[in-house]
């Protein structure tokens, strides 16, 4: 079964990063232009938060909010949940349905090593149930049967 670090190495996407004094302005235009759902904040190597497409639809609502001078640090969820980069699928699938998390970055040895969305995690766990009924398609094919000394 495949692990977290796994799908990171296999993911199409890179992993962004900004500073906590980069304008919201600014971190949503790098989301767009990469096609991404979130950004992770970092002060120097450490990761210290983290920004959704859902964060920004909250922030949004805010009154007097104004994305060209708002500052992500003072926007971002502090208390990052990590997942282990040795986690199965059905464990990264407990973050997401158990937490209600659509990103959750992936931490080996202390540094983050990239982000897995949710989707990320469902398509590995379809391919994986797709081989996995391949090969037991194959097990009882008629061909089987067929060799049977009755």
């Amino acid at each position: 079964m495949k692990t977290a670090e796994e799908l990171v190495k296999r993911k199409e996407s890179k992993t962004f990063y900004v500073s906590p004094d980069t304008t919201i302005y600014n971190v949503v235009q790098i989301m767009i232009k990469n096609r991404i759902g979130a950004i992770l904040i970092k002060e120097g190597e450490k990761v210290t938060g983290i920004w959704t497409e859902r964060d920004f639809l909250r922030n949004c609502a805010d009154d007097g909010f104004n994305l060209r001078e708002e500052k992500i640090g003072d926007h971002m969820i502090t208390n990052v949940h990590f997942a282990q980069y040795d986690e199965s699928l059905y464990s990264l699938m407990d973050h997401f349905l158990g937490l209600r998390f659509r990103h959750i970055p992936i931490l080996k040895d202390g540094e983050c090593i990239g982000i897995l969305s949710s989707g990320d995690v469902m398509k590995a766990v379809m391919i994986e149930k797709d081989r996995e009924l391949r090969e037991l398609n194959a097990i009882v094919s008629w061909e089987y049967y067929e060799n049977w000394k009755w």
